[in-house]
């Protein structure tokens, strides 16, 4: 079986989810509606180049919703879509793991 033939469904939620700034992403937008400049506050490290690129691909693949306002300057708020929600038990897993991962680091 060729490699293209093979599916695995892991690599299909990584191609869409995985990354370094992705699902930090995510769990910004899981409970509200948040602008451009507020999701780079949270993510001091990411430059403003790569920040865009990744909501761009999350909003390609339709995980995320992008709002533009028509005014000046402009605004954009980014929220989780209806589809991209599916990922809050995902986003939840996560987050539970990793806590918990934390505290087993920390415990001898």
């Amino acid at each position: 079986m060729s490699t293209k033939d093979a599916y695995c469904p892991v690599t299909a939620t990584i191609s869409v989810i995985g990354g370094k700034w992705k699902p930090i992403i995510l769990w910004l937008l899981r409970d509200q509606v948040r602008r451009f400049g507020e999701i780079k506050r949270f993510i001091p490290n990411v430059t403003q180049k790569m920040l865009t690129q990744q909501l761009r691909e999350l909003e390609n693949d339709r995980i995320i919703n992008r709002k533009v306002y028509p005014v000046v300057p402009p605004k954009v708020e980014y929220s989780l879509s209806k589809y991209g929600k599916t990922l809050i038990p995902i986003l939840d897993s996560m987050a539970t793991w990793g806590r918990e991962h934390k505290e087993s680091l920390q415990t001898p």
